[in-house]
């Protein structure tokens, strides 16, 4: 307990967390390139990023474009905050709230991609609604995302997926569906760029198949 006091502590003070409590939580829609980011890049977000895996990856990779992971639990994304403060990660922050806030922290347009890597699958039928890529979320993905922004989904759920796919082939406003059941034998295994999450070498070592999508908005 008291090392997740000290973590949250920390949280406090560092530049690259926004959250409650802190004068920028309220007033940073509309100004993440400008308050957090020092620069016009384009921003790239990971929902329920748990340690910022892959905010921390692609800011490693992709220095010419800026990363915010989202989750709720500071605990975790205080892992995410410590790393791109050790690797000089300039172009990588972090946001704690729940992602059905989004709206309440961004403008239209004021990023151009999204990653949803290993959410919560949300099993139970009367949880479908808190899948984040059921059609609520998706309204306020298409709301947010700059046009033509891609959007991915990795996952080792097959069920998750299968609903996604579902989803996302019923919808008239999707193009560039594209899909596989097997990312690391398919055409699309580069687009992960080599990063992958704790939970995805637990994983894979189980032997699951990892899932992967990725599509945009007309």
């Amino acid at each position: 307990m008291r090392k997740k006091q000290q973590r949250f502590l920390d949280n406090d003070i560092n530049r690259n967390v926004v959250q409650a409590g802190k004068e920028i939580f309220e007033s940073v829609k509309g100004g993440w390139n400008k308050e957090i980011f020092d620069n016009d890049n384009d921003i790239v977000l990971e929902l329920a990023c748990g340690r910022g895996e892959y905010s921390t990856g692609l800011g490693a990779i992709f220095p010419n474009k800026n990363f915010i992971g989202i989750d709720i639990k500071g605990n975790r994304i205080w892992v995410g905050s410590k790393k791109a403060r050790l690797e000089n990660l300039h172009n990588v922050a972090f946001l704690r709230t729940q992602i059905d806030h989004l709206e309440r922290f961004f403008e239209p347009g004021e990023f151009s991609e999204i990653w949803i890597v290993f959410p919560d699958p949300r099993p139970k039928d009367s949880d479908e609604h808190r899948r984040l890529t059921s059609p609520k979320y998706l309204e306020v993905y298409k709301r947010l995302i700059k046009p033509g922004g891609w959007i991915h989904l990795k996952t080792d759920n097959t069920s998750l997926f299968d609903y996604s796919v579902t989803v996302l082939s019923g919808r008239n406003d999707i193009r560039d569906l594209s899909f596989t059941w097997q990312l690391y034998h398919s055409e699309f295994a580069a687009d992960h760029h080599g990063i992958k999450t704790k939970y995805e070498h637990q994983f894979t070592a189980q032997g699951e198949d990892i899932k992967y999508l990725k599509f945009r908005f007309e």
